[in-house]
Parts: C-alpha cells; structure tokens; sequence
C-alpha cells in the first residue's frame, strides 16, 4: 500500500489506522537493528493512531488518514528526543512541534519516529558518534549518503511510505537517489521551516518529502504547501545537462543510467543539450565558507571547549570557520547570489533542467565520499556536484529513480524547475517516472502491509 492507499482505506475505515502504525511498529522493529536508520521510536504511536481513528469515527477528513511517516532528527517533534545528530543536544526534547509536523498531525499522519542525520545536516554520509552508521538497505557496507540517509533509508526498506527531511544542498536528494526512491526539495519558504534549531546557512534549507513514487510526494507535499495538483505543462522545454556544464567527473554507469533514461524521455518531451555556464566565482564549492562560518557561529565556542564531543569531520569545519576572514565570506555570499543568478537566467530558456542527481552511486560507509568519480581522484564534495544549485537559487527539484549500475546500485535523475513551479514539477516528474517504469529502466518500488 501507498501512502495514499493507506490514507483512502483508512478514512473509509477498511483498516485502522492503529492496525497501521502496529504494522509499521513490528517492521522498524525487525529491520532497523541492522539499518540504523532510526534513532528512536515514538512512544504515544499506538495512542496518536487510536486518536486517529477516534477523529475519523466523528466523520473528520483526513487527507494522511493513518499514515506512519519518520521525521528527521533535526525537524522538532513535540515531546520527543531530536538531537540534530550531536551529543551537544543528547538529551534534548523538542519543546513544541515544527509547523510541517502540526500539520502533518492535523491532517492524520502518525509520526513512527526519528530519522538519523549526520551531525548538524552538515555531512554527506549519515554517520555520527552519537548514533553510529546509518547503512545502505542493499548493502549494509555502503552508505545511504546524507545528511537525510535515515529517512530515506527508512522510506527504502519499506518502513513508513513517507519520511521528512532537509535539504540546504542536496541533502533529501541525493540519499534518495542512492537507494532508489524519490527526493524532493519544494522552492525556498514553500513549506514552513521551524520552529527548531538554528541554521548554519539560514535562506537555502526546505523541509522536503520523501517517498517511494510521486504520487505520495504530491500528496504530502499539497498538505505542507496547502497547493493542489496542476497538469504537466504542454510543450515545455526541458534542456539536459550531463556535467551541468561544470566539466565534472562523473561514474560511466551513472552517466550511461541517465542517458538512457533521457533517451526514453525524448520520445515525448522536447529535451535539449545545453548547460548554464559557470566560472571559478560561482562554481558550487566556493559557497563551502558559509557553512563553515556558520557552524563556528553557532557552536565555535561549544567546540573549543569541548573538541571531542564533535564529530571529527564537523569539527574540521568549525575550524575552518574560525579561521575564514570577513572577506572569505563576502567572496562565499557573492557566488551564493551568482548561482542564483546564473540559474534563474538558463530557466529563463528552458522549463526544466534535467542532471544526474549525484555524479556516483553509493560508495562505502567508511568514506566522506568516493575515492574516485570517473576514473578520477575525488575530493569529499565531490559527489555532491549537481544539487547545491537549486538550494542558492531557491528553486525546486526532484530526484527520481532512472536506472541502475552494473553492480545494480540505485541511480537517480535530478529536474529541475522555475521559481513557483514546484506543482508543475511535480507533474512532469510523474509523467516522466511512468515512462522510466514502463521502459523498464526502474522498479515499481511500493509499500507493503500486512
């Protein structure tokens, strides 16, 4: 069952929503052990599900009638423990709910539990001191990528339909695109953010569904949003850049999966090769300094004080940030409004731009990120290539699965759209996965119950 076949069967009360989060309860509970995907279970989910039931017996409409879904641990929730990945906030309880997660209550989901992120959803791999590794669902000595690798892993091993996550720079895409199953992240201020901890980098982060299929990102997403469903726009221009016109190394078989898949895209859609074009200024890794300066910001002095209750890698880039100058910054703020400019511009031709979501498949556990993309040496970002940009321009974009490497890793397929275009994206990236699906090139990935 879907997360709208939940909600359908539900509301007509074919099944409870407490048989639901019972059903959902006994799989986190035989499959997280070996996932690490969730850092703690809610404790009120049988009774929030009872109550579910109690609302839908006095002829309330529920749009997510019974659906369990995870939320990230740097998302509040009521009551519960959300540590934003860091032994600084061990034993913190979200004092109130962020608004996405009322909302979400109000409109019938019942919150499963907490999804691991590395520390601060500063990092590309979910692995913290705190929590331990989160691991890939196809082979536990792979990651799942990050900083959202437990909500999409909890989404991938069929636990909940639905997870919540972040994304400030691809964060609840690429995770997705590692296991197999889609990522959006809407345009900036479409879906409330907070009330919860503060940003490194305020202005580029959105909360963002996750799900196996589109369909049930739709639905969420219309609920967050308050947006209803629009049709795919007729004729609109798509332009596929393979590197994003950055000159990137990027994996053959990846390469190879998105070529494919844009092969059986153009049977329908008009897709062009072209790329914005970019300079040393507003390439994507010359932003890395807000981050940085963020976290030094913010936990600088917790650090220096306490250097050994950090993540190690974190705790790199709070030095770093200690270190960076005014003018490091201004430079970083400068290329952040260039992308924002130099993407704004190309969408001014094209509807859609199409991209690999990440230039590689999973890499192991191990790692901060790939050894090698392409046959070439890779630094720690490098995997994160191709999704920063939608986050500094504040544009929306999707992941969706679009093939497999010859190890039969997940590979993901990034579109990209306008500025307030998130519903129209919505519908082309559910055209487009029907395609893929019937081309054969993905797998009907749904939720089952029993």
């Amino acid at each position: 069952m879907t997360a709208r076949a939940i909600a359908v069967d539900v509301q007509s009360q074919t099944i409870s929503a407490t048989c639901i989060a019972q059903d959902a309860l006994d799989r986190a509970e035989a499959r997280n052990p070996s996932l690490n995907a969730l850092t703690c279970l809610n404790p009120d989910l049988l009774a929030d599900a009872a109550a579910v039931d109690a609302r839908i017996a006095a002829r309330e409409l529920l749009p997510l009638a019974g659906v369990p879904v995870v939320i990230k641990d740097n998302i509040w929730v009521r009551g519960m423990k959300i540590t934003n990945g860091s032994r600084l906030f061990a034993d913190f309880i979200a004092p109130e709910d962020a608004t996405a997660v009322t909302q979400l209550r109000d409109a019938g989901a019942v919150i499963l539990g907490i999804g691991a992120c590395s520390e601060f959803a500063c990092k590309g791999v979910t692995n913290t001191p705190l929590h331990g590794i989160t691991r890939h669902p196809d082979d536990p000595d792979l990651t799942p990528g990050g900083s959202s690798g437990g909500p999409a892993v909890a989404v991938a091993a069929d636990i909940v339909p639905i997870a919540i996550g972040t994304d400030a720079g691809g964060s609840s895409r690429r995770p997705p695109a590692h296991v197999g199953i889609v990522g959006f992240k809407p345009g900036q201020d479409v879906i409330a953010y907070g009330p919860g901890f503060s940003e490194p980098v305020w202005g580029i982060s959105a909360l963002c569904p996750i799900a196996a299929n589109i369909n049930d990102v739709a639905l969420v997403f219309s609920v967050l949003s308050g947006l209803q469903p629009v049709p795919a726009p007729a004729n609109a221009r798509f332009a596929y850049a393979p590197d994003m016109g950055l000159g990137a190394a990027i994996d053959h078989d990846v390469a190879q999966a998105c070529n494919a898949a844009v092969k059986v895209l153009s049977q329908d859609a008009q897709i062009t090769h072209d790329a914005p074009v970019w300079d040393a200024k507003n390439h994507p890794s010359a932003t890395m300094p807000l981050q940085f300066a963020g976290l030094a910001a913010l936990y600088g002095a917790a650090w220096q004080a306490a250097p050994l209750t950090f993540d190690p890698d974190i705790g790199a880039q709070i030095k770093t940030g200690l270190e960076l100058k005014g003018t490091d910054v201004a430079h970083a703020l400068q290329a952040s409004q260039s992308i924002r400019t130099t993407m704004r511009i190309f969408l001014g031709r094209y509807d859609f731009l199409i991209t690999p979501t990440t230039p590689c498949a999973a890499w192991p556990s191990s790692q901060l990120g790939p050894r090698e993309i392409g046959g070439e040496p890779a630094s720690p970002r490098d995997h994160a290539a191709f999704t920063p940009q939608a986050n500094h321009a504040g544009l929306p974009a999707i992941s969706i699965p679009c093939g497999f490497t010859q190890h039969n890793l997940p590979v993901g397929l990034q579109i990209i759209g306008h500025a307030g275009a998130d519903m129209a994206l919505l519908a082309v990236a559910q055209k487009f996965e029907a395609a893929l699906q019937k081309a054969g090139l993905t797998k009907i990935h749904t939720k089952a119950t029993s």
